[in-house]
């Protein structure tokens, strides 16, 4: 036995070694592969709010009730937290449920009450403040890190029995005999090499048989996106639109720091055609965490969400706030939810449901998400509780009862009230019109409309995307360290790592066509779901570097948050382009080295936040993020 983790409260987890040194350098097969195997009765993929809120909740109905519930949670960061990011204040309505008692625990983070609100508009040189949506002025919030939250709240879940592995990162949904439900995870494989061979230490994932599997993986998450398209999720629903957070954290100058104060900004850098904001929050210790959030329907390829946060900076009034003794001690990024009601999807599937930011409950008029994540995530509790209280073992879990119970929740109020704010900027109205129409709709129409905008023509944030030839190249202002850095500088803080000799875990892949569909009506005797196929071949490399270099100006290369991806001169992807017979260029490079008109794409693994980006935003929708070995990524701990 090869142990990977310290032991759970009930029982170590271990995996078997099976791979011999005569063995290690052959190619891996997962086909051919004995794994480990453990029965739970409910497995949450991702320690974050969502997924913790769950999981506290199955083992306090466990006290109430009398009835024993082994419930264990994956994390693919090296510890609880380490891969949460967010701005972020709190609104404790649904820790307030989930835990009555939080403000006397001694070792609680939640130690910095908002003060104040504002926001303001802000042009080149000047900065007014302007009235601010309501929803966004409430007060009884706190101003935190949900990084050192959620650490918390995973030693909470753990106090009370629930096994949290950390490191152990969810990399495939383990699917019945007929394909057409979920019966737990499976982990990620350890110990291949860059090409997918067996090293010495190679381990293969195991997998955790669960009667209820819960997704908590957040926006955008792998395994939440395979159940949304296999069980088709969104079928009659708008599709989720996101937008990229970039962060930084100060220790500001103590006459620059004004604890609790809260500020959001809208206007400067961005253009009147491109949806976001800006914030500067003060936390507790004379911290301030900053930052700017570009929604990705943005249209113009040359754009870079990192050099206009770096950009913002340069404003009088950040400038200002950044002055004196005042240090940068963290930066990072991900995707958010800003669909609304609208994009949520079906939320239960055979065997599990999708919580938190997998399904998207963030109230883009609060700029809040955690409070309805975390109800969520305990309400998905109760149902699942409920069904395998009233369910025998070999029997298939319905949690139909929880999309029904979120529906009927504060949670669905919360959005219901906004549901328009961010669907009117892609209305006929225009982005000006989507302003004032939100204005208006938050200060007075409180979402008391016989409307719904709706997305009916199906518009992905990539497809809002426009050809280089039609929009006009950005010019930015340089850096001036320390107020604002390069890229890499800046990636430095996050404490990324992930193994050098490991398969690269971001594919340019292209699904083919799905056979039937999960979740069609039919007998049991109906034909099984059939196992999706994709390709990964040099073709399909080729069209990816032809389309987004030759169409988009390489829009990976600038818009990523952490230097991921670059197109780059290649001696050998202009003679394959030469090439005019297909099957002799195929002869004569492999997928890494397929490129188009003397460039090719080089992607840098290792520097990969796990913000998502690419997965969202790439025009041509063929970048797929898979999860990396376990424990790789960002070390966040004030994010």
């Amino acid at each position: 036995m090869l142990a990977r983790c310290r032991a759970g409260p009930s029982r170590p987890l271990t995996r078997l070694l099976h791979a011999t040194p005569s063995r290690s350098r052959e190619p891996f097969d997962p086909n051919n592969v004995e794994r480990a195997t453990d029965d739970v009765d409910v497995c949450i993929v991702g320690a974050g709010p969502a997924g913790l809120s769950a999981a506290i909740r199955l083992k306090q109905l466990e006290q109430e009730k009398g009835r024993e519930v082994r419930v264990v949670v994956l994390e693919k960061g090296a510890e609880v937290g380490s891969h949460i990011l967010s701005g972020a204040v709190l609104e404790p309505r649904a820790l307030n449920e989930l835990l009555p008692d939080w403000k006397d625990r001694p070792d609680h983070p939640l130690t910095q009450p908002t003060t104040s609100t504002q926001m303001r508009l802000l042009t080149k040189n000047r900065s007014f403040r302007i009235p601010q949506p309501p929803q966004m002025a409430k007060t009884g919030t706190y101003v935190i890190s949900l990084s050192r939250v959620t650490a918390w709240l995973g030693s909470i879940a753990e106090e009370l029995g629930v096994e949290v592995y950390p490191g152990f990162a969810g990399a495939g949904l383990v699917y019945g005999s007929d394909g057409r439900s979920v019966q737990g995870v499976r982990t990620n494989e350890v110990g291949l090499d860059r090409q997918g061979r067996m090293k010495d230490a190679f381990e293969p994932g195991m997998e955790f048989r669960a009667r209820v599997t819960l997704l908590a993986e957040g926006a955008h998450g792998s395994l939440s996106k395979e159940a949304i398209r296999r069980f088709k999720l969104r079928e009659g629903r708008d599709p989720q639109t996101y937008g990229l957070g970039l962060k930084e954290v100060w220790r500001v100058d103590p006459s620059k720091h004004e604890s609790g104060k809260v500020v959001h900004s809208m206007g400067w850098p961005l253009d009147l055609h491109t949806y976001g904001g800006g914030w500067a929050y003060h936390m507790a210790d004379g911290l301030v965490t900053l930052g700017l959030v570009v929604g990705l329907d943005y249209a113009n390829p040359y754009l870079s969400p990192y050099r206009e946060f770096q950009r913002m900076k340069h404003h009088p009034y950040f400038r200002d706030l950044l002055s004196g003794d005042s240090t940068r001690i963290a930066y990072g990024a991900r995707v958010l939810n800003e669909g609304g009601l609208q994009s949520v999807p079906k939320l239960d599937f055979p065997g599990g449901a999708l919580i938190g930011c997998s399904a998207g409950f963030v109230n883009v008029a609060k700029i809040k998400g955690t409070h309805n994540a975390m109800k969520s995530g305990m309400l998905a509790a109760e149902t699942a509780f409920d069904v395998l209280s009233s369910s025998t073992e070999e029997s298939l879990v319905d949690m139909s009862a929880y999309d029904a119970a979120l529906h009927a929740s504060w949670v669905h109020s919360d959005l219901h009230e906004v549901r328009n704010v961010r669907p009117s900027f892609n209305t006929r109205l225009g982005a000006l019109g989507g302003v004032a129409y939100s204005g208006i709709d938050t200060l007075l129409l409180r979402g008391r409309t016989p409307w719904t905008f709706r997305n009916t023509a199906g518009t992905s944030d990539a497809a809002h995307t426009r050809r280089a030839a039609e929009c006009t190249p950005i010019t930015y202002p340089p850096f001036e360290a320390p107020l604002s850095t390069d890229l890499l500088t800046s990636l430095a803080l996050t404490g990324t790592n992930h193994a050098e000799d490991q398969p690269v875990h971001l594919r340019v892949r292209r699904y083919l066509p799905q056979g039937e569909a999960a979740g069609a009506e039919g007998s049991d005797s109906a034909p099984s779901l059939a196992p999706e196929h994709y390709s990964e071949d040099a073709a399909v490399r080729r069209e990816h570097v032809r389309v987004n270099v030759g169409e988009y100006a390489g829009l990976l290369g600038r818009g990523c948050p952490a230097q991921v991806y670059e197109y780059v001169d290649a001696e050998d992807a202009a003679v394959a382009e030469r090439t005019q017979d297909a099957a002799v260029a195929e002869r004569t490079q492999d997928a890494a080295q397929a490129g188009w008109a003397g460039k090719k794409l080089v992607i840098n693994s290792q520097n990969c936040i796990h913000c998502k980006f690419c997965d969202v935003k790439v025009p041509t929708q063929d970048i797929t993020w898979t999860v990396p070995e376990g424990g790789g990524g960002p070390k966040y701990t004030v994010t």
